[in-house]
C-alpha cells in the first residue's frame, strides 16, 4: 500500500523516519538485511494506517468547522439581503435574487468556474480524474457564491456544497502533507463524508451516501476513516450549533397494516414526480447552456427575478432551502391543496436555479418537494379514507424519502435518512416500501440517474454506481465445463500417473492432494521426474509447493485470469467438500465468455 512522503511534520506525526518516509514515497525500498527486513514493513504499515486514521478525524474537525461557518454566512446573507421579518418586503424580494443573480454570474465566470453545480459530480471528479486533487480555490468560490444565493433566495440547498468543501479541505490538507496518490484519492471522499454529516447532523447518512454513490466500495480502512472524519465533523458542528436534528418530529408510529398499501401510493407519486423532476433537469440545462455566451451572465439574474415573483405572488416559502417550511409541514400547518402548490412551484424555482448555472446543491430542494408531496399525499387519502390514523409528520418523512430514492436514486441512503432524522424504527416498513416502489419506477422510467446525466453533459465518463450495483457480474461457473481431465490421487506414483495420463490422451493430469487441495502436472514433468528416477515416488511429495489456488463456482470470474498463465488447467472445487471436483476452466474458456457476454 502506498505511504507517505517525506516532510518533517508528517513522519513524526506518523511515526516514520524521514528517510523511510521519503523512500516509501518515491517509490523505492530500501533493502534490509533478511533477518529484519519483514517486521519493520509491518510495524510501517500499521503506523501509516493509525496516521491516516488520525489526519481523517482532523479532516472532519476542519470540514466540520468550514460548514458551521458556512451555515452562518447563508444565514447572515438571508438576514442581511432578504430581511429578517416575518412579512418580506415586495422589492427585496425580487430584487435581491436578481442582483445576487448577477453578481454570482460574475463571480462564477471570471474568478470560480469550477464552483458550478452542486459539487457531488466535482468530488467524483476529483476521486476518478484528478487523483483527489481540488483546488483550494474551487472551496472558496463554492463558499461565497453558494452562501449568497441560497441566503438571496434561490431554491437550493447547503449539503451538496458542504460536500465538495470538506472534500477540498481534504484534499488541501493531503496535499499539504505530500500524500501518495493513492492516499489522495481516498481523501475526497473522506473529506465530502465529512462535510455531508455536518451539513445533514446525520453521520450514518453521509457514509452510506458517499459509500453508496461517490465510492461505490468499501473496505475496512476505508470505512473507518469516513466513519472518524463524518463523526468528528459532526460533534464540531454540534458544539457551536446544538445537537437538534434539522426537523422537530413529532411522535410517528404505524398502527394498522392496511397503511402500508397508502405509504406504497405515496411511492408510486413520488416515483413520477421524481421522473419528471429529473427529466426537466437532463433537458433544460444542456439547453441553457448552449445559448450564446453573453446569456451566462443573464441566466442567474433572470432565474432570480422569477423566484422572486414566485415569492411575491403568494409563496415564499420555495425560496433558499426551506428547512423552516418542511417543519411546518411535518407538523400539519398547511393544507394538502397548498401543499400540492408549494411541491410544483419548488420544482419551477429548482428548475430556474440549478439550469441557470448557480452553485448550489439539490439534497435540500429534493428533501422539499418530498415533504410537501408526501404531507399532500397523506391529506388526500385521510380525506378519502378517515380511518387512516398515520399523522402527517410520518407522510411528510417518508416523502422525503421517497423523493430522495426516486430522484438522487441513493435507496439505502434514503432509507436511512428517514430513520437517523425521526429517531424512530418504526417508520422503517413504510419507508422501505415506498422508497422501494419510487426507486423502481425511477429506474423503469429514467434508466440513467440524474448525476450521471449531469456528468455526461459535462463531458466527462465517471464510472455510475447504480449501474455497477445493476450489471451483471460473471462467475467461474458461467465458463467453467466439466472435467475433461483425468485426476489422480497424491499417493499414486510418477509411473501410475504417467500411464493414467498416456491412457486418457491427454497433456494435463489433475492432482488431488491430502488432506485438502489441488495441483496438475503435465505429460513433460511426468517424463522428467522419470528420468531422475522418482517413478516409483508418490506424485503428492513431488507437488508440496506446487498448489493450485482453490476456485469455488460463485467466485468472480476475473479471478481465473490470475491463475491460467501458470496452470493451464485449473479445478473448481466444491465449497462443502474441498476434494470433489465441480469442474475446470482454462484460460481458453474464460475468454470466450467474456466474448460472448460483450456480445449479448
Amino acid at each position: 500500500m502506498s505511504s507517505l512522503s517525506s516532510s518533517s511534520s508528517s513522519s513524526g506525526s506518523s511515526g516514520l523516519s524521514g528517510s523511510q518516509v521519503a523512500a516509501i514515497a518515491g517509490g523505492q525500498v530500501e533493502s534490509e538485511p533478511a533477518e529484519t527486513s519483514h517486521a519493520p514493513r509491518v510495524s510501517e504499515f500499521f503506523r501509516e494506517e493509525r496516521f491516516f486514521l488520525v489526519l481523517s478525524v482532523f479532516i472532519g474537525v476542519f470540514a466540520g468547522l468550514a460548514v458551521v461557518c458556512f451555515r452562518f454566512a447563508i444565514e447572515w446573507c438571508r438576514i442581511y439581503l432578504l430581511g429578517s421579518g416575518a412579512q418580506l418586503s415586495t422589492i427585496r424580494l425580487i430584487l435581491t435574487p436578481t442582483i445576487a443573480g448577477l453578481v454570482i454570474a460574475i463571480l462564477v465566470i471570471h474568478f470560480f468556474p469550477q464552483a458550478r453545480g452542486s459539487g457531488v459530480n466535482q468530488t467524483k471528479s476529483a476521486l476518478y480524474i484528478f487523483n483527489g486533487y481540488i483546488p483550494f480555490k474551487t472551496a472558496v468560490g463554492k463558499f461565497i457564491t453558494s452562501a449568497l444565493a441560497i441566503g438571496a433566495g434561490f431554491s437550493l440547498g447547503p449539503e451538496d456544497p458542504s460536500l465538495q468543501i470538506g472534500a477540498c479541505i481534504a484534499s488541501a490538507l493531503g496535499t499539504r502533507m505530500k500524500l501518495s496518490r493513492e492516499r489522495m484519492r481516498l481523501l475526497a471522499p473522506i473529506g465530502a463524508a465529512a462535510g455531508l454529516a455536518a451539513a445533514f447532523n446525520a453521520p450514518i447518512t453521509a457514509v452510506l451516501f458517499v459509500i453508496e454513490e461517490v465510492i461505490g466500495r468499501w473496505t475496512a480502512g476505508i470505512l473507518g476513516s469516513v466513519v472518524l472524519s463524518a463523526i468528528s465533523s459532526v460533534v464540531v458542528m454540534r458544539w457551536f450549533m446544538g445537537s437538534e436534528s434539522l426537523f422537530r418530529i413529532p411522535p410517528v408510529e404505524l398502527r394498522h397494516p392496511s397503511e402500508l398499501v397508502a405509504y406504497a401510493v405515496l411511492g408510486i407519486i413520488g416515483g413520477l414526480f421524481s421522473v419528471a423532476f429529473a427529466g426537466g433537469l437532463s433537458v433544460l440545462r444542456p439547453r441553457a447552456r448552449h445559448l450564446a455566451r453573453w446569456t451566462q451572465y443573464a441566466q442567474p439574474a433572470v432565474a432570480g427575478l422569477l423566484i422572486g415573483v414566485i415569492g411575491w405572488l403568494g409563496a415564499p416559502q420555495v425560496m433558499g432551502a426551506g428547512y423552516e417550511y418542511m417543519d411546518e409541514a411535518i407538523h400539519g400547518r398547511f393544507t394538502w391543496q397548498f401543499l400540492a402548490i408549494l411541491a410544483g412551484l419548488k420544482v419551477i424555482a429548482t428548475l430556474l436555479s440549478f439550469v441557470s448555472g448557480t452553485p448550489g446543491g439539490l439534497f435540500a430542494p429534493t428533501l422539499f418537494i418530498g415533504a410537501m408531496l408526501g404531507a399532500a399525499v397523506g391529506g388526500v387519502e385521510h380525506a378519502l379514507l378517515p380511518h387512516l390514523t398515520a399523522s402527517p409528520a410520518t407522510y411528510a418523512l417518508v416523502g422525503m424519502g421517497v423523493l430522495f430514492a426516486g430522484f438522487i436514486r441513493a435507496p439505502m441512503t434514503s432509507v436511512f435518512m428517514i430513520l437517523e432524522i425521526s429517531g424512530n424504527y418504526s417508520i422503517i416498513l413504510p419507508a422501505v416500501i415506498a422508497n422501494g416502489a419510487a426507486y423502481t419506477i425511477s429506474r423503469a422510467l429514467m434508466p440513467v440517474a440524474i448525476f450521471d446525466i449531469l456528468t455526461r453533459q459535462d463531458g466527462l465518463e465517471l464510472p455510475s454506481m447504480e449501474e455497477q450495483r445493476e450489471e451483471n457480474v460473471l462467475r467461474v461457473e458461467d465458463a467453467m465445463r466439466a472435467p475433461n481431465v483425468p485426476v489422480i490421487e497424491g499417493d499414486d506414483t510418477v509411473e501410475k500417473a504417467l500411464r493414467t495420463l498416456e491412457k486418457a490422451q491427454q497433456e494435463i493430469v489433475l492432482v488431488r492432494l491430502k488432506p485438502s487441495g489441488w495441483s496438475s502436472l503435465s505429460r513433460a514433468e511426468l517424463r522428467e521426474f522419470i528420468a531422475d528416477n522418482k517413478a516409483g515416488q508418490a506424485v503428492g511429495s513431488l507437488l508440496a509447493f506446487k498448489q493450485i489456488p482453490l476456485l469455488h463456482p460463485d467466485m468472480p470470474l476475473d479471478m481465473v485470469l490470475r491463475y491460467v498463465d501458470r496452470w493451464p488447467v485449473v479445478p473448481v472445487v466444491n465449497r462443502a467438500n474441498l476434494r470433489k471436483l465441480d469442474g475446470i476452466v482454462t484460460e481458453r474458456d474464460v475468454l470466450e465468455r467474456y466474448r460472448d457476454f460483450s456480445g449479448e
